[in-house]
Formats: structure tokens, sequence, C-alpha cells
């Protein structure tokens, strides 16, 4: 059996791409390639479109191996992957509607963004067709005595993002949760053609606020990547940084907010709290609560001095020492642990399935993290775990936040102790032929994924992929069998992006 990388040498095989190959094959390679995907033995980390290509990006199990593939699509088709691997079905529902490209065989051909407004079809592809009028997105059908549905969304009672579900409940009992999503569509990968590299690592910074780090951090190394570039030492280190502070402050509320919605509102209280004080710590070391537009392609926008180092210090110093007692309250609450263990259930098969990153594949024994495999500095040169449960519920998915945490707050701490001294970037010139980069780097959520072609110091194509697309349907398939009320709460231990997986 061919390896992965013996796969993509079969092909045309671009130089300007790095670091990972990647080739353009032919139908029975892609469906080769697809085969391998159902079986398990490659995963997949992501599927996009150009107006007459499409490309699929793959990493190996056993070797963590990663490869592109690219197929031409002359007549606007190609063959679905989703017909034999479930986990590409929604992007290539989404390649379709952004390019016009057809999934031949694709089981499901509703509209995925596309909810009937942009006035043409197909906006990004090389025929722009005039808005046609699509019959209403049609739900699952489920057949049963007494199933009755419950639409709720996309408007929500709290301030968050927009997305509908469509419960089919028997009594409380859920027998099938469908999402629509798509509402927040801002058009990002149609902005990002023609825009300048610096304006386009603003555009990936606002992907997912929540994750403005990890987008900018993952665009400016594909950029780095393509354009050969060696980024100075001390923002290697400080990028690391601005990442587990990240990581920090997103674990800390999910936590608080999963209580919460168990009606244990004492712990989002106090999680707040600590969260707070990690932002408000950002904001004074780097200008930002977010700390947003700090990286950039070439390396930092801003250093990190003394003041901004002892405000980081002291809120990491706070949390280490009143989080132990935030985790046994949450270990001792028999009426909150009566509400998380045992509900919302991932199997492990799944989780492998669906290549489910971050704390939703960890939770259901998924050992995966890009900053172990494939790996990026400086944590080749860090001290860390990678904690993995395998119940798969909502308490084990905290249970990984928790841990997670801990080891957040070693990295950062590692990272002060042992930050270098130097220059904080490099120009980034531009280059006269296209190249080709691409990035994985772990966020809050899990792997997001970064392709880029620059040229000319423009953007020509840049995809964005994140850990959402591969989450989502297994909240779907996690309600299945619980309780209505318990919804929110598995939707929380989720706490999948909307903006991020509505490009």
């Amino acid at each position: 059996m061919p390896s992965l990388i013996d796969l993509v040498l079969e092909g045309r095989t671009s130089r300007q791409h790095m670091p990972w190959p990647r080739t353009v094959v032919d139908a029975s390679v892609w469906a080769f390639a697809a085969n391998e995907l159902a079986q398990g033995r490659w995963s997949l980390l992501g599927l996009w479109g150009e107006p007459s290509t499409a490309h699929m990006a793959i990493i190996d199990r056993d070797t963590t191996e990663i490869a592109v593939v690219s197929i031409d699509c002359p007549n606007r088709a190609y063959p679905s992957v989703s017909k034999h691997h479930p986990p590409a079905l929604r992007l290539e529902r989404t390649v379709n509607d952004l390019f016009g490209l057809s999934a031949e065989g694709l089981p499901d051909p509703r509209r995925w963004l596309d909810h009937n407004h942009w006035g043409i079809r197909f906006p990004l592809g090389d025929r722009i067709d005039a808005l046609s009028i699509a019959a209403p997105y049609r739900f699952l059908p489920v057949e049963g005595d007494g199933v009755h549905q419950i639409a709720v969304g996309p408007v929500h009672a709290g301030i968050i993002e927009p997305g509908h579900f469509r419960f089919s409940a028997s009594g409380e009992t859920v027998v099938r949760l469908e999402q629509r999503l798509g509402y927040t569509h801002k058009g990002i990968e149609g902005l990002m053609r023609g825009a300048s590299i610096e304006r386009a690592a603003q555009l990936a910074g606002r992907v997912s606020g929540d994750s403005t780090v990890a987008y900018a951090y993952a665009f400016s190394r594909a950029v780095e990547a393509a354009l050969q570039l060696v980024v100075p030492s001390r923002a290697v280190w400080l990028r690391a940084l601005l990442a587990e502070l990240e990581r920090l402050a997103n674990h800390l509320g999910d936590i608080g907010a999963i209580c919460n919605d168990a009606s244990f509102g004492l712990m989002q209280a106090h999680c707040n709290v600590l969260r707070e004080d990690l932002l408000r710590a950002a904001n004074s070391a780097f200008g930002h609560r977010l700390m947003r537009d700090v990286i950039i392609p070439g390396g930092l926008a801003r250093d990190l001095d003394a003041k901004g180092q002892s405000a980081i210090r002291a809120a990491l110093a706070n949390v280490q020492a009143r989080f132990p007692e935030l985790i046994e309250l949450y270990d001792n609450t028999a009426s909150l642990q009566d509400r998380t263990v045992g509900t919302g259930t991932v199997a492990a098969a799944m989780a492998r399935q669906y290549g489910a990153g971050g704390y939703v594949g960890r939770a259901s024994g998924r050992v995966f993290d890009a900053r172990r495999a494939p790996g990026y500095p400086p944590y080749d040169d860090l001290r860390f775990e990678v904690p993995v449960l395998e119940e798969g519920d909502v308490n084990a998915r905290v249970w990984i936040r928790i841990r997670e945490v801990e080891q957040s707050l070693s990295l950062a701490n590692q990272i002060l102790d042992r930050l270098p001294d130097g220059p904080l970037r490099v120009p980034v010139s531009a280059e006269a032929g296209p190249r080709e980069g691409m990035a994985l780097v772990e966020g809050f959520r899990g792997d997001i994924m970064v392709w880029l072609r620059l040229d000319g110091g423009q953007v020509d194509r840049c995809h964005l992929r994140d850990p959402s697309w591969f989450q989502w349907p297994l909240l779907e398939a996690a309600i299945e069998n619980n309780i209505v009320a318990d919804f929110p709460l598995c939707n929380k231990s989720f706490n999948c992006s909307y903006s991020g997986q509505d490009l």
C-alpha cells in the first residue's frame, strides 16, 4: 500500500508549495485518497475549492505525514469524498455554494452557506450566475408516533452568534438534531483575494474573535512557509505566550459557562474573575484584551516590556493560586456532576472518523495536538502533556479543559523564564512568482489550518479551516437520546465557533 508521500509523488507536484507537498492527481488517485480516509488510515484536514480546482489536505494517522492533493475540474465537477467519508460533506456543499464545483455522488446536495440572499450564485467561481430562487430548506425527516419538532434560533436569548437548531423529539428525548448554520457568513475568502499580506493578516485575525491569536498565528506561519522566512527567536517564543494566554482565557470562560448552564452560577462567577484578570493583563502587555493584530507575518507588531511581563506573571500567579479550589468545587458538587457525567457522549470511533481536534477529540480518546505533531517551535523545546480521556461526555470535556489550564499555566511560565532577547520581526518581501504555503496551529478549540497562495506581495487565494467544521456534526450525534433540556449544556461543552465555520 503506498504511503501518503508516495501517493503525492505520483502526480504533478508543485515546487512552490511549502512546507508539505501538493500534487495534482487524477480521479482514480483522488478516489483512492477518499477510500483511505473512509478506512481510517488517513484523516481529513480540509477540503476547499478554486474556480476550476478542488483541493484536499490529508494527514497520515500513523506517520503524521501531511500532503495536499488537488484535482482539476474543467467541467466544474469532481468525485465526491463525502460519498465515502461523511466528514467531507459540509465542506463539499460549501465548495459548491462558493465556486460552483459539483461533487459527483454528493449524498446531500442542499446549499450550506448560501441562504439564497446573496443576489448571485457561485460568487467566487469563474461563472457567476444570477440568483436562482431555491426551494425552502428542507430538514431531514423523522418518522414515529408522537415525534414533534422544536425550532431554536437563529436568534437566541443570549448575546451569541446565530445558528438554527431543529430538534425532533419524542416527549423530552431528542431523536434527531439538525443544524442550519451560515448566518455569520462574512465572505472572508472573497475579501482575501487580491488583499495585501498585511490586510489579509488582519482579516485572518477576525475570522473568529475568540481565536484571533490562533488565526493570526496560523496565517502568519503559512505566509512564512510560502516565502521561507525565518522568524526571530524572540517572536517565536512570544507567539507561543500569546497563544497560551488565549487558551487560558477561553478555557476559564468555558468551564464557568458550562457550569452556569447546569444552574451552578457560582462557578461561572469565579472563573470569569480569573478570565477578566488575564484579559486585563493582556491589554496591559500587548495593547488589546484579545491580543488582536499582535502576531503578523514575519514576527510581532509589539514587544513585551518589563511592565507587561510583570502584569502577566501576576495574572498567572492569581490563576495558579485560586484555580485548584475551583477544581475541588466542581468535583465535589454532586448536583453538578449529575448533569455533566454521562451527558452528551461522543463515541471514540466518531471522534477518530471526524478527526475531531481539541477538547472534543481528546475527551473521546483521540490523541492529537498540532503543537506535538506535526509540531512547531518553540513547543519542541517546552515541557507539556496532552491530556486525554475516554468517556467522551460533558464531564470529560470539562476535565480536559481543566488539565489544559494547568498545562498552559506551566507553558506560559516556562516561556517567560526562557524568553530570549533580540529583534521582533523580519521584513516580508514581495516575491514575483506565485508561492504557496500551509500551516497547522493549535487553537483552544483544536487545530486551525490555513492554506494560501501569494503572488507579487498579494494574496491570490486563502482558505482558513476552523476546527468547528469537524466538531459541529458530532454535537448532532452527542445530543441524540438526551433530553432537550440538556442541549444548552452539551452545546456549551462543545462551544463550536459559528463565525469560524461560516467563513
